[in-house]
């Protein structure tokens, strides 16, 4: 059984239909890229794995269990976490509250040593506010958040958007070694070669429609799908 299994899944904003019978899977252990270009329902499928946003129908099992429809706090304790694309940090806090407010619920969870072991820079700017932080330590105070709660499953949406390049580079070693330790990841990511590099497979989405699903190998191989779903 795949660790994540989504079938026929349909997303509307209002009237708007979003998503179209998306259907894919996760297996664990396994990164997953999510592609698209922007507006093609990537950010949306997400947020519809995590309840953020409520499918109109379809299924979505992750670990066994049905979950489509179930509140972002209930799937958040089944072991899924979703790191937004704004972050959302709590800048009143330092970095260190922020961890362990994150951790409060939680049924397993990071020691406080792992989290810096794996962003020594955290640790340098443990006592630092939220709003001091740079983009890029935001960003990895944002994924540092999922990770103390030990998930099954994170949810990387645009992490390395708007970044310095040797922040994309660091942070983008830390999700190869988060892989090669076995952390399950979907990543949605407008740096394609950043995301292939770490993908096991992956999904290109259009107007709300899978159009394709392989290996990053597979995809290579399709100059012509990279130009036509992702102007490559």
């Amino acid at each position: 059984m795949s660790l994540l299994e989504v079938a026929g899944l349909n997303t509307f904003y209002g009237d708007s239909h979003i998503l179209f019978d998306v259907s894919m899977h996760v297996e664990r252990n396994e990164v997953v890229a999510l592609l698209g270009r922007n507006g093609a329902g990537k950010s949306t499928t997400l947020k519809s794995l995590m309840g953020v946003v409520t499918p109109r129908s379809g299924s979505v099992k992750f670990d066994g269990t049905e979950i489509a429809g179930k509140k972002s706090h209930a799937i958040a304790l089944a072991g899924m976490q979703l790191v937004h694309e704004d972050r959302r940090i709590f800048g009143s806090l330092n970095v260190e509250e922020n961890l362990v407010l994150a951790s409060l619920s939680a049924s397993e969870k990071w020691p406080l040593e792992r989290i810096y072991d794996t962003f020594p820079r955290l640790k340098e700017r443990r006592t630092s506010r939220g709003t001091d932080l740079s983009g890029g330590e935001q960003q990895m105070l944002a994924i540092a958040r999922a990770l103390i709660r030990s998930p099954k499953l994170i949810l990387l949406d645009e992490p390395f958007e708007g970044l310095a390049p040797i922040i994309v580079r660091d942070l983008l070693a830390v999700c190869k070694k988060l892989a090669a330790d076995g952390q399950t990841i979907v990543i949605v990511e407008q740096n394609i070669a950043a995301a292939l590099s770490i993908a096991n497979r992956t999904y290109i989405l259009n107007n709300g429609h899978v159009v394709f699903d392989g290996t990053p190998q597979d995809l290579k191989a399709k100059p012509e799908i990279l130009h036509r779903y992702l102007g490559v």
